[in-house]
């Protein structure tokens, strides 16, 4: 079992920035790949970054919306990780939800309780 909280949401202007946290507690790894999601009021939750573990150093993508306004990162030591967003537009009023993906003979995906980004004109 993984158990995940998110944290660091809250109501922002436009082009503020915010630093999203995810911390995991219970069975915990360095090499599990983890992902943001988002989703908005009337939509399908989405992804909006993602960082697979791979031996040659982590693999990170990003939804388009957010390239080159979003950065994904983490501390596996922390067993922590974490989105710095810049330049918030409305658009990206979501709750935001942390993924982890634990491989195994059957895959496991944890989700946490989501914090809410909340972007005014």
């Amino acid at each position: 079992q993984v158990r995940l909280v998110e944290s660091g949401g809250g109501l922002v202007q436009a082009e503020d920035s915010l630093r999203l946290t995810c911390v995991a507690s219970g069975r915990r790894a360095s090499n599990y790949d983890m992902a943001w999601y988002r989703q908005a009021p009337g939509k399908e939750r989405e992804i909006v970054a993602s960082i697979r573990f791979s031996f040659r150093g982590d693999i990170i993508s990003y939804a388009d919306s957010v390239k080159g306004r979003f950065t994904i990162s983490r501390d596996s030591a922390k067993h922590t990780m974490y989105l710095q967003m810049s330049r918030l537009k409305p658009e990206d009023t979501a709750i935001y939800y942390c993924n982890v993906v634990v491989p195994g003979p059957v895959e496991s995906i944890y989700w946490g309780q989501g914090t809410q980004v909340t972007v005014s004109a």
